[in-house]
Parts: C-alpha cells; sequence; structure tokens
C-alpha cells in the first residue's frame, strides 16, 4: 500500500504531461505562469494572514477567549452545548490551529470519551474557519465590504456547533 502512495504523485504528474503533449501545450512555460500567480496570491494574503495570527495569538495569550467563553457559558448551555466547549466555539470561526489546540485541550482535561470531548471533536470537523476564509479571499480581491459573508458564515458555523452537540448527545447518550 505505501508502494502505491508513493507512486500517486509521479503518476499524477507525467500523466498531466503526457495529456499536455496530447493538447500540444508547452507544459514549462504553463508551470512557470501558474507559478508566477501562485507566488502573487501568497504575496497578496500575506498580510492579512499576519494580522489575523497575531490576534489570535493576542487573544489566546490574554486570556480573552477563556473569559469570553465563560461568560458565553449559559447561553451555550442553553443550546446543548457544553461549557468546556464554550471558548472553543469563540476560536474556531478565527483559527483553525487554534481551535485545534483547544479542541486538545479539551479532551485532555475532560477525557476523549467524555461529552465534551466527543462534542469538541465533532464541532472541529463540522465547522470552518469562516472569519479567516471570509478576510483571506476578501484581502485578496480587495473587498472592503463584505455584505452578508461574515453573518451568513457565523451562522453556519453556529448552526454546526448546535448540531454538533445535539448529534453527539443524540447518538452517544
Amino acid at each position: 500500500m505505501n508502494q502505491i502512495t508513493a507512486c500517486v504523485v509521479p503518476l499524477l504528474l507525467c500523466a498531466i504531461g503526457v495529456y499536455a503533449l496530447y493538447k500540444r501545450v508547452d507544459v514549462f512555460p504553463t508551470f512557470l505562469k501558474g507559478a508566477k500567480t501562485g507566488l502573487q496570491t501568497a504575496l497578496s494574503i500575506f498580510p492579512t494572514l499576519v494580522g489575523l495570527l497575531t490576534a489570535v495569538y493576542m487573544l489566546r495569550a490574554s486570556g480573552f477567549i477563556d473569559v469570553a467563553g465563560n461568560a458565553l457559558a449559559p447561553v451555550l448551555s442553553f443550546l446543548g452545548i457544553p461549557k468546556d466547549c464554550a471558548a472553543l466555539v469563540l476560536l474556531k470561526p478565527v483559527s483553525g490551529s487554534g481551535g485545534l489546540a483547544l479542541g486538545s485541550e479539551i479532551m485532555k482535561q475532560a477525557g476523549a470519551d467524555s461529552y465534551a470531548g466527543r462534542v469538541a471533536a465533532v464541532m472541529l470537523g463540522a465547522s470552518e474557519t469562516s472569519l479567516y476564509t471570509v478576510s483571506l479571499y476578501s484581502g485578496h480581491l480587495g473587498l472592503r465590504d463584505t455584505r452578508y459573508a461574515v453573518p451568513a458564515a457565523l451562522l453556519g458555523d453556529l448552526t454546526a456547533f448546535v448540531a454538533s452537540a445535539f448529534f453527539v448527545r443524540l447518538l452517544f447518550a
């Protein structure tokens, strides 16, 4: 099995090369053009990425995420989301890696098979880093007004969080 996986990328590249020859596409200049476009895209989103990562790090280091999570815990509890997952609800839309670290902490403290641990695991898989994604796309495209993108994305995340708690309770209770 490992030999097959090791061969997939080289075989795919060869297949693309053969197809390009068949279609009479000059592969190397096309590759260079794509690499240039990719580099320009990376450079254009870099400031947004640095700003977001800095903000997430500052919020986590200051303890704001935990304080805000504790403040929202009663409302989230009403929605079926355990108190242990309140900070995750705030952090996941902004940072996938921060959400993953927080989910790992929840599973270490509460246990991976606990209700909170299972809800955290499902939340991590069911939701998106929506604010991060919207800000990267908007920054890359130069958009100043996101209109309904942010509220719709946050509503989608909230729906994923509530559904995670509901289905964990339904399937594992």
